[in-house]
């Protein structure tokens, strides 16, 4: 390769190096390393094929000064707290924008498929949800509470119990990338279903909307963050099964440490959501404008957060 074709080829690369190097101290020690790695592979290709040229004289400075952000020893600071989940889960969730969006539409196609087979299917509900839900189900229909599935039991077991359930099921959805992508997908496809054919039954009943009150006032941060769990779940699958350029292994510590990253951010929107559905969702009373105003709300933070956000703030820099 001709040493113009190699710089033409790279220097965008080289320049956002320089960059990172300016805003180490923001950074994640992983983006630090995967920079660093890089740059010294072109470094390298650089010594052997133009050993007297400037640009590998400038490759080796930047190459220095990036190292001595990597190991100058200080102490992390209690604010990795806060910045874990303001900074590293939002770029995280720029990187694994592909997987959000496979996993989200994985979802919205297996819920589709609940619809059409709860709909021309009259025991599928059943079958998804179980006798003894649809039936318990049926007699609070009949007694005129048909939500009363959500003041089965005191405030706090309820939020404690939805809440631990709901993150045993992120992390189960994540675990399932071991058995490749199509792990995760299993479990997005019957979670999928499942809504489907959960909020068919109620259409069935002539209860679409006061279900859908009910069920969205804590479903739509619920629902989301399993969502997201499942594209950490396909993070993982597709760092092994498609290593692309990096060995395989390599591939998969990448990819294992991406996703376990974006199934922790997930925790506190569970937590959330399991508040939500302990104390809240059981006031079936309460105003219908003011339950759709939790949901809206709700629906704002999702696009902010996993949307917005993550495109506002890429590799630590934040565009303008």
């Amino acid at each position: 390769m001709k040493e113009v074709t190699f710089i033409r080829r790279n220097i965008e690369k080289w320049k956002e190096t320089e960059k990172i190097v300016e805003w180490a101290a923001s950074l994640s020690p992983d983006q630090l390393a995967d920079a660093y790695t890089d740059l010294t592979a072109d470094l390298a290709f650089a010594q052997t094929h133009f050993p007297t040229s400037r640009i590998t004289i400038y490759l080796n400075n930047l190459a220095s000064a990036l190292h001595n952000e990597i190991y100058r020893n200080k102490r992390e600071k209690w604010t990795r707290i806060i910045t874990f989940w303001t900074q590293e889960v939002p770029r995280t969730m720029h990187d694994a924008r592909r997987e959000l969006l496979t996993s989200f539409l994985i979802f919205v196609a297996s819920a589709l498929i609940g619809v059409l087979s709860a709909a021309n299917d009259p025991d599928f509900v059943r079958l998804i949800l179980g006798n003894g839900y649809v039936d318990m189900t049926l007699d609070n229909i009949a007694n005129g509470e048909p939500m009363a599935v959500y003041n089965g039991s005191s405030e706090v077991p309820m939020f404690l119990g939805i809440t631990l359930n709901n993150v045993m099921v992120s992390f189960n959805c994540f675990a399932m990338g071991l058995l490749t992508s199509f792990g995760t997908g299993y479990m997005l496809l019957s979670n999928g279903i499942m809504v489907g054919a959960f909020q068919t039954f109620f259409y069935q009943h002539d209860l679409l909307w006061e279900s859908s009150l009910a069920i969205w006032l804590h479903g739509t941060l619920e629902i989301w963050a399993i969502i997201v769990a499942g594209a950490a779940g396909l993070a993982l699958g597709n760092g092994w099964l498609f290593p692309g350029t990096y060995s395989r292994l390599e591939s998969f510590r990448r990819g294992a440490k991406r996703g376990l990253k974006i199934v922790i951010g997930t925790v506190p929107v569970f937590i959330m959501a399991g508040f939500i559905e302990g104390f809240i969702t059981r006031h079936t009373e309460l105003p219908d404008m003011l339950r759709l105003g939790v949901i809206l709300t709700s629906l704002a933070f999702i696009i902010f957060y996993y949307i917005y956000l993550p495109n506002r703030k890429k590799h630590g820099i934040t565009e303008t």
